[in-house]
């Protein structure tokens, strides 16, 4: 005897060896063995053999005609033995009863299984939904596979014209779209990302970069709304002082200017005028709320992304030649020893009388002309008063920088300036620690600093740079950088305390920290009655949080893009050899330009030393150079390993100071995390 089974959700056939009460022990086919019970017992038979009865079953289940089926079913529940019976005229043969079973359970849509060889015909209306279905899906699967052949073709499909960001960035992989695009890919060994720029879905990979980054944060676009523009109080008093501003060529919003006076008892007045923005805008006004949305100005090599509308910023600049409302810090020093005798803080409209910039006076502003005099340029005078004292602020951070135990900051470090125009690209390589730059940095970090205390001193919060002792042990949590909303030391700087409030048109937080400190200037002892911001206020807070995310992502950005730059560098350039220096184990960094890269299996040299690479390829989608070893040419430069002198903990301090525009840190591959890891970067080249 012969058994026609269910076993698992599968149908099995099988000659019985021996019967033991209600279950039977069952040789199938294969040779195998196995104990049925009863219950899952379907037929039992003689003839034929039991691989013949299921043959001979398949091919009548695949010649079955459901609709009929179906129709004979009724709607009532059955057997299949009795529907087999109305199906085939006569009662159903083995071979035809274990077809029929096969095309019960095969076709779900048309039949609900009740229990063990039981059925019953689906609604009328299930029947054709699901049908509906099934055919929408065939005929969206013609629909992909011609998607698919287009794109392997070179073309893009004009339905996903309009969803190329979608598609890559945050597709919905139920889609026909990402389902084509993803099998064309496969098919042709690429990337749905590769795939689109062959295409033309994204015309290069540089806004495949640019589009990733406007997709995940800029979702509703980078545009601005039309906005009012605020105006500052007309009746702000005139400031009685020339000043001027030093910025990269490129900048367009002038935070911070400087002035100097001299007063009849010997001593000079320098005046640090941040333009003033919180003025005019207003705590949960429009433009704040798109401040607030944005948090900070984006940068990249060639372009930016404002925190604020270009109107606003234009109203609020500090541009030559205009009286242009900011917030002023006056230091009057004694130039004897540059003690600070006393500061005074105020709003005012400021005159501005010079932009000055970079790139026309960094070749002939230098230390030695400063200290000889030499040379015709604006501000004369002014700068080389300004030098003298920024060098006593500097020496005295250092002296402070050693109380709290750390190593005196370096002073040989080479930065980049990226500039972009028709998509060239020019990579300057430029001192830090330059007169100019140095002038700016230190008066930023001595307002940033001193307001920093005025808001402590008058019980109202701020938000503040601390870098000191944190949670656990090691380096890093000695150096831990965080954000905080009280004054606490900033151990890098050497300052006691460091509130971001010199870049109010680019950076939210220095304009929450100008209305905070435009209130202790007005208003002194009951400052904290009114300022913006209350102590443990929730908002200033989750603004703190906020800003932290956003600074982030747009520094991982800024990263990429000048690592996108650097590798279009090697394309203009045509370069084939390159030299570059040892940072540490595998890792170097070009001498030309600041591209980090990983070299695989390279024999073990010492750091700092210069070698010379052949470059086989890079890949501007991922970010990605390959190189070989030809030789070790020598020891770098000075400058260059000083470029990544990772156990400084000057350096992150040193780009948490640079207020001074178009200083761009150095940019690393994101395989390749600084150890430990450093401070945001300063200001990036505007």
């Amino acid at each position: 005897m012969n058994l026609f089974f269910e076993e698992s959700g599968d149908f099995k056939v099988g000659a019985v060896l021996q019967q033991q009460g209600e279950a039977y022990q069952v040789e199938m086919p294969s040779g195998k063995r196995t104990k049925v019970k009863a219950k899952d017992v379907l037929l039992q038979f003689d003839k034929p053999s039991p691989a013949e009865l299921l043959d001979q079953a398949k091919a009548i289940a695949a010649d079955v005609d459901l609709e009929f089926l179906w129709e004979v079913a009724g709607q009532e529940e059955f057997g299949f033995a009795e529907l087999g019976a109305e199906y085939f005229g006569h009662a159903p043969l083995p071979p035809e009863a274990a077809g029929l079973v096969l095309a019960l359970h095969g076709a779900p849509i048309y039949f609900y299984k009740k229990g063990r060889g039981r059925y019953k015909a689906a609604p009328e209306q299930s029947l054709r939904a699901a049908l509906a279905g099934i055919e929408r899906k065939k005929q969206q699967a013609i629909v992909q596979a011609a998607y698919v052949e287009e794109l392997k073709a070179g073309k893009l499909p004009e339905s996903m014209k309009p969803q190329v960001h979608q598609l890559l960035f945050k597709p919905d992989k139920n889609t026909i779209e990402y389902k084509a695009l993803e099998t064309a890919a496969e098919e042709l060994q690429t990337t749905p990302a590769r795939l689109m720029l062959a295409t033309g879905g994204i015309d290069s990979p540089k806004n495949l970069h640019m589009s990733r980054f406007l997709f995940e944060n800029f979702p509703r676009g980078a545009g601005f709304p039309q906005v009012a523009v605020p105006a500052a109080p007309a009746d702000l008093p005139l400031a009685e002082v020339e000043a001027f501003s030093i910025d990269d060529v490129t900048t367009t919003e002038i935070d911070d200017a400087l002035s100097v006076r001299h007063l009849d008892d010997g001593n000079v007045v320098v005046g640090i005028h941040i333009a003033a923005p919180g003025l005019g805008i207003k705590p949960d006004d429009a433009i704040d709320k798109i401040a607030r949305a944005r948090m900070s100005t984006v940068y990249m090599p060639g372009d930016k992304i404002t925190m604020l509308p270009d109107e606003v910023v234009e109203a609020f600049t500090l541009a030559e030649g205009n009286n242009c409302p900011a917030l002023s810090l006056y230091a009057t020093l004694n130039p004897a020893d540059w003690s600070v005798i006393s500061t005074t803080t105020r709003a005012e409209r400021v005159p501005i009388k010079s932009n000055l910039r970079h790139n026309d006076l960094d070749d002939v502003v230098n230390e030695q002309t400063l200290e000889s005099g030499e040379g015709d340029y604006p501000h004369k005078a002014e700068l080389a008063l300004l030098w003298k004292w920024a060098l006593q602020l500097e020496a005295g951070r250092m002296k402070k920088r050693e109380a709290f135990g750390l190593k005196p900051e370096q002073a040989n470090r080479v930065d980049f300036n990226f500039y972009v125009e028709d998509d060239v690209v020019t990579i300057l390589r430029r001192k830090r620690g330059a007169p100019l730059d140095k002038i700016v940095a230190e008066l930023m970090i001595f307002a940033n600093s001193t307001w920093g205390k005025l808001l402590h001193d008058s019980g109202v919060p701020g938000i503040y740079r601390s870098q000191g002792a944190g949670s656990g042990a090691g380096w890093n949590a000695k150096m831990q950088v965080r954000m905080v909303t009280h004054a606490a030391p900033h151990q890098g700087l050497g300052v006691d305390q460091y509130a971001w409030s010199t870049s109010p048109l680019r950076r939210y937080t220095d304009l929450v920290n100008q209305w905070q400190i435009l209130a202790c200037a007005e208003h002194g002892v009951t400052a904290p009655l009114v300022a913006p911001f209350k102590p443990r206020d929730a908002t200033l807070f989750s603004i703190v949080s906020a800003f932290d995310a956003a600074y982030a992502a747009y520094n991982d950005f800024q990263q990429n893009m000048e690592r996108y730059w650097c590798l279009r560098w090697l394309a203009q350039e045509n370069a084939k050899v390159v030299d570059a220096v040892v940072l540490k184990e595998e890792v170097l960094r070009l001498v030309e330009i600041p591209l980090i890269i990983r070299l695989p299996g390279m024999p073990q040299t010492a750091r700092g030393a210069q070698v010379r690479l052949d470059i086989i390829r890079w890949d501007e989608v991922d970010l990605s150079l390959e190189a070989r070893l030809l030789e070790v040419a020598g020891v770098a430069d000075e400058a260059d390993i000083a470029f990544d002198e990772e156990e400084d903990t000057g350096q992150a301090a040193a780009a948490e100071a640079a207020e001074a525009e178009g200083v761009v840190a150095m940019i690393e591959s994101p395989a390749v995390p600084a150890e430990p890891a450093p401070e945001p970067a300063s200001e990036p080249s505007k």
